[in-house]
């Protein structure tokens, strides 16, 4: 089926069928609290990140858990899929809003 007749949603974007294959410590996934994200012209950079709840005024340690670099063309994708899942979480679950237990100037 060519692109011009694959199933299109409100948008106008095409939805492609996609068989997804990991190995069992991948499918696992990894808990992150925290993103950082790079760049520079050719590339994306997306750090996912740990920050373990802190008991003193000691200096936060976030430890990396991954980091994806990807196109800038894809990171755009990457956020438009976030916005729609993310409009889709609230209409069934109710509004939420951004975390604010992390230290200012992580952020």
């Amino acid at each position: 089926m060519s692109d011009d007749e694959q199933p299109k949603d409100a948008q106008g974007h095409h939805h492609h069928q996609m068989a997804v294959q990991a190995d069992p410590l991948t499918s696992v996934g990894v808990y992150a609290n925290l993103m950082m994200v790079s760049h520079r012209k050719e590339e994306f950079i997306l750090d996912f990140l740990f920050v373990q709840p802190q008991h003193s005024t000691q200096q936060s340690v976030a430890t990396l858990r991954s980091r994806v670099v990807t196109t800038p063309e894809h990171a755009k994708r990457i956020v438009r899929a976030l916005q729609e899942n993310i409009q889709r979480y609230e209409a069934a679950f109710g509004a939420t809003s951004e975390a604010t237990d992390l230290p200012r100037n992580i952020h």
